[in-house]
């Protein structure tokens, strides 16, 4: 049989709890409660404002990338094709040094002296070069160009002319400083250079008027150190001569020879020419300037 249930018992269970409802939070609770949220945010709203103003400094100090325009595309094709151009050549620069110091002399013949070939102009005597040597205006040149000669006449750089006189001379190295009456302003002088430094080989350049053709540059090397020569009608033997392959004619004699910076080392004295006409074959020869500059009182190097 199936035990009877009592229905009291049936029925009777356990009271269910009713919720409660949270009690109201008061003002003074949420005002507390949002000072604490502030107070806890505060270091990371901070940090965020600090890194704003760090990034928009930074973009302040960093340079903004220019707007290319086609000048700037056309300035950079420019200075490409420039740095792509060569330097001037070496003999350009030891031209463009001394030019402004050559000296064109002509001189005339006394009436005891034999006539020398003709110069450019018609004169009967003999031609030659020089070059300014000193703020005086000094030009040092050879002596065999003006020597017994009874007029010298000197035509300057800037086309300028003037008759001149011999102030100094010696003769054992074929050596003479000449001083123009009627001077241009501001004469420049030359650069001297250390013949003591030269080398078989290096650079060589010889300036003056060859022929009458004035402003003209010769280039080669020298070929040779501390030679000999004997002026010829004169029992004079040069020595310690420079030996240089640049062209010399008759002309040159009295001019500069030039080193690579520009520098004068040497006056052009003679060529050399084993046969009678007197035409360059291939050897000049100069006297160093520490030894020519001797004549115009210049300190040696």
């Amino acid at each position: 049989m199936r035990p009877q249930t009592n229905l009291s018992d049936r029925w009777h269970q356990e009271p269910v709890a009713t919720p409660t409802a949270p009690s109201p939070v008061s003002d003074a609770g949420r005002r507390a409660g949002v000072r604490s949220l502030a107070r806890s945010g505060r270091p990371f709203l901070l940090g965020a404002v600090v890194t704003l103003v760090a990034v928009v400094a930074v973009g302040q100090l960093l340079p903004r990338s220019p707007v290319i325009t086609s000048e700037d595309v056309h300035a950079a094709i420019a200075s490409a094709l420039a740095s792509a151009t060569p330097p001037p050549a070496l003999s350009e620069q030891a031209y463009a040094a001394i030019q402004p110091s050559l000296v064109l002399i002509q001189t005339e013949a006394s009436a005891t002296s034999s006539p020398a070939p003709s110069g450019s102009d018609g004169r009967t005597g003999s031609l030659g070069s020089g070059v300014i040597v000193d703020q005086q205006g000094d030009i040092l040149t050879a002596l065999h160009v003006v020597d017994g000669a009874s007029g010298i006449h000197l035509t300057f750089a800037d086309g300028s002319g003037s008759a001149a006189q011999i102030v100094s001379s010696e003769p054992e190295h074929d050596v003479a400083v000449i001083r123009a009456d009627s001077p241009p302003p501001n004469l420049p002088p030359v650069v001297l250079g250390n013949p003591a430094a030269l080398r078989i080989g290096d650079e060589a350049f010889v300036a003056g008027s060859p022929l009458g053709l004035t402003n003209s540059l010769t280039a080669g090397v020298v070929s040779g150190l501390d030679r000999s020569f004997e002026l010829p009608d004169r029992g004079v033997t040069l020595t310690g001569l420079i030996q240089v392959d640049a062209a010399v004619n008759p002309g040159n004699s009295g001019g500069p020879l030039v080193n690579r910076a520009g520098q004068v080392v040497g006056i052009v004295t003679a060529l050399i020419n084993p046969t009678s006409q007197d035409v360059f074959i291939g050897i000049g020869l100069a006297v160093p300037i520490d030894v020519a500059g001797g004549a115009a009182g210049l300190p040696p190097d």
